[in-house]
């Protein structure tokens, strides 16, 4: 089929109202109505769906568009529909969400001609059935949209797009059309491999968004931030992106309560509320949509102003296609992610127990995403190069570390030590334990292994763990180094890293950024208030900090317990800055639930009392947040089903939560106070002498409540979970 360039202008008009192409849609589509394949690479925003809508109305027969998300089907058929008036049957979707009549409606209109474009999951596409019947149908060409999802690569793998070929050719042939927004080299070449599509013509645009503006953020207080950060665009619209549902549904909750209107987005709420929830979005009935990735692929809403990832994405790929929904009209985009090096630990851990191949990946993926997050360099430049395109700019003045640059340093010493050690200690390893010898900590397990005897224990005594931790997170990223997820990260030299030990070259590595490794603010059964002075830095009133931990000592000491039993670090940091003179309101700082203020608040209300009169400080009264009131149910059910004495695995089963997410959530509810017994279920899960052996640890031997310290200390014959669980023993019974 031929069509002459004014004709597809005048369809163009006809069908969209549009006078002009965007950058290569013309040149694509007069492409696929000649009959050709063609490979399309082109960011969010930039007109992808034109490219096979167009050709569709255009050609003879029905165009198969296959789509991995039912939302996305339903957006792009309304939006069809819109622009061909009195003609419902032009487009359809086929999926598990359609009635028995709804399906036959549409064999019915397909069977007629009236279908230009069916939009088909994969699932429903791999259906005998559903090939059966489009045998019958003549099919004007294949799209394949969200195109990464086929390659293992891709930060959003389905096994069924990998089949796309081979029904295809059982169908029959027409030409394929595969579109994404965010491919790199290796994932370019295995879609087409998988599609048979390698001499297809590849029509790539430049991936760059030059209106977006791109910062990572220290994620040590994300909830105050982003409230904060809203309510200075107050107005505009934005997406959180989070990798829990969980997380989506408190997040949201605590939105409302704090004045801005927001709904939830995930794969678990009823199909009906999630398309509730999408229209209420698109059309400015609320400003911000919290949601896991299910959300936006392929949404039409042009004026999203900002893009938050409350946690880091799994890959880079994630992350540019979630972030390219900010400003698609063109105008401004703020493009804020959340960064501690715990949600990356997190994320490897999920790993673990997964095919090797599929491990690897994953890791790699990982790794470009630490590497983005911790760079000191452009980070457009960084993004742009790992889709293989060059950004010949040194400084794009539209991200955080072009508009405040942060130091660097030769690390060639600092990285050529770690390697030594590594390699003395027969690479077996992990980074915590390898930084504390450098940084010459000597703890019950370095003790248990002789290396504070070893020549270069405190070798680089000068910096601390957090620095050394940094210069291996580094060496992974450059590949000097390789963490082995299967075995619990133990830590080796790679093979390019052994020729850099034997012949050391210059590397620069980016001062440590400070960004929290441990704690977040998932404990939120407070408000939470972020770490920083009127000045904009800081950690509130330093003189009032000195004095309020010495408060706290002298209460530790009464009450013949560690000082972090009566409160931690962030929430003496919270005083300093909120200056909290009643108990009420010392319960609004991060840790200090009820029962904690009541047992031990006294004293320092009193303190900050008298040293709010006598300097004439001026209270703060704003930015005090408040808590979603669901939290507070989920809470007293786990408390009540505590004093049942139901097996935890029955209690999370009950709330659709997993044992993680329930561990948590206990561990909120003693850190606020609140004294709970499980010792029952402790009886049943864990032998005595381990039990003990933990127990006396944070009686004797801990600094702090650190789960990593207490890891490190305890040794690895210890798991993660055990330890949390009579940790909540232990405060519970010692400071609740």
């Amino acid at each position: 089929m031929t069509i002459s360039s004014t004709e597809v202008h005048q369809k163009l008009k006809f069908f969209f109202g549009f006078d002009t192409f965007k950058g290569e849609q013309e040149q694509i589509i007069t492409h696929i109505i000649n009959g050709e394949d063609a490979f399309v690479l082109m960011p969010t925003g930039g007109g992808k769906s034109l490219c096979y809508q167009l050709p569709a109305l255009c050609m003879e027969g029905t165009a198969i568009v296959i789509s991995p998300l039912i939302a996305l089907m339903k957006n792009q058929v309304d939006a069809i529909r819109g622009f061909v008036q009195n003609d419902e049957g032009i487009a359809h979707f086929l999926n598990s969400s359609l009635t028995k009549a709804q399906i036959q409606t549409v064999k019915d209109n397909l069977s007629k001609g009236v279908t230009k474009l069916l939009y088909v999951a994969p699932e429903s596409l791999t259906k005998e059935e559903t090939i059966a019947f489009l045998k019958k149908i003549k099919i004007s060409l294949y799209a394949i949209d969200e195109a990464h999802c086929i390659s293992e690569w891709g930060h959003d793998f389905r096994p069924e797009y990998r089949r796309i070929h081979e029904i295809i050719k059982r169908i029959g042939v027409a030409p394929i059309v595969a579109l994404t927004a965010t491919a790199t080299p290796k994932v370019q070449s295995d879609i087409q491999k998988n599609l048979g599509m390698i001499d297809a013509k590849v029509f790539k645009s430049s991936f760059n968004r030059p209106n977006l503006f791109y910062e990572i953020r220290d994620k040590s207080n994300p909830k105050k931030d982003i409230i904060k950060f809203i309510k200075e665009n107050t107005g505009k619209s934005g997406i959180i992106y989070c990798l829990s549902r969980k997380k989506v549904e408190e997040l949201a909750a605590l939105l409302n309560m704090n004045g801005i209107k927001a709904l939830p987005y995930h794969a678990g709420l009823d199909p009906t509320t999630r398309s509730h929830n999408q229209d209420a979005f698109l059309m400015e009935q609320v400003d911000v949509i919290v949601a896991t990735i299910a959300f936006g692929m392929g949404i039409d809403k042009p004026d999203v102003r900002f893009v938050i990832h409350y946690d880091i994405p799994k890959s880079l790929e994630g992350y540019y296609q979630e972030t390219g929904r900010a400003g698609r009209d063109g105008a401004e985009g703020k493009c804020v992610a959340f960064y501690s090096y715990k949600d990356i630990q997190k994320l490897e851990k999920f790993m673990q127990g997964k095919p090797i191949s599929e491990q690897e990946i994953g890791k790699q993926l990982l790794l470009d995403v630490v590497s983005y997050a911790e760079t000191n360099q452009c980070r457009r430049k960084i993004l742009l190069n790992y889709f293989g395109e060059d950004y010949l700019q040194d400084n794009c003045g539209s991200c955080d570390n072009c508009l405040s640059p942060k130091a660097q340093f030769d690390g060639k010493e600092q990285m050529h030590l770690v390697m030594e050690l590594i390699l003395s200690l027969k690479e077996n390893f992990k980074a915590e334990y390898l930084s504390d010898i450098l940084s010459g900590v000597s703890n019950s397990v370095i003790k248990s292994y002789n290396h504070h005897k070893h020549p270069l224990f405190a070798a680089g005594s000068n910096k601390g763990s957090r620095f050394w931790a940094a210069v291996i997170r580094q060496g992974l990223v450059l590949n000097l180094l390789d963490k082995d997820i299967e075995r619990y990260g133990l830590i080796s030299v790679t093979d390019e890293g052994k020729k850099f030990f034997n012949t050391p070259y210059t590397i620069m590595l980016t001062e440590d950024r400070s960004f929290v490794e441990g704690e977040d603010d998932d404990s939120d059964d407070a408000a939470i208030s972020a770490k920083f002075s009127q000045q904009g830095g800081g950690a509130g009133d330093p003189v009032l900090l000195a004095m309020l931990k010495d408060v706290r000592k002298s209460v530790a000491k009464k009450a013949n317990l560690p000082t972090w039993i009566v409160c931690q670090d962030q929430s003496l940091e919270d005083m300093s800055i909120m200056y909290p003179i009643t108990l009420d309101e010392l319960k609004n700082c991060q840790g200090v639930g009820e029962g904690k203020a009541k047992k031990f608040g006294k004293e320092f209300v009193s303190l900050i009392e008298k040293y709010v009169k006598e300097n004439d400080i001026i209270r703060p009264d704003d930015f005090v947040l408040r808590t979603a009131a669901n939290k507070s149910a989920v809470k007293v059910f786990i408390i009540q089903s505590i004093d049942r004495k139901m097996p935890f695995e029955d209690i999370a089963r009950a709330k659709d939560m997993d044992m993680e997410e329930l561990i948590e959530e206990i561990e909120s509810i003693v850190s606020s106070g609140t004294r709970i017994n499980i010792d029952y279920y402790l009886r049943q899960n864990l032998e005595e002498d381990r039990l003990l052996d933990i127990y006396d640890y944070f009686k004797e031997e801990a600094q702090s409540d650190s789960i990593t310290d207490a890891l490190r200390d305890l040794g690895p014959d210890y798991e993660e979970e055990e330890v949390r669980l009579v940790r909540i023993k232990f405060i519970s019974e010692l400071g609740n």
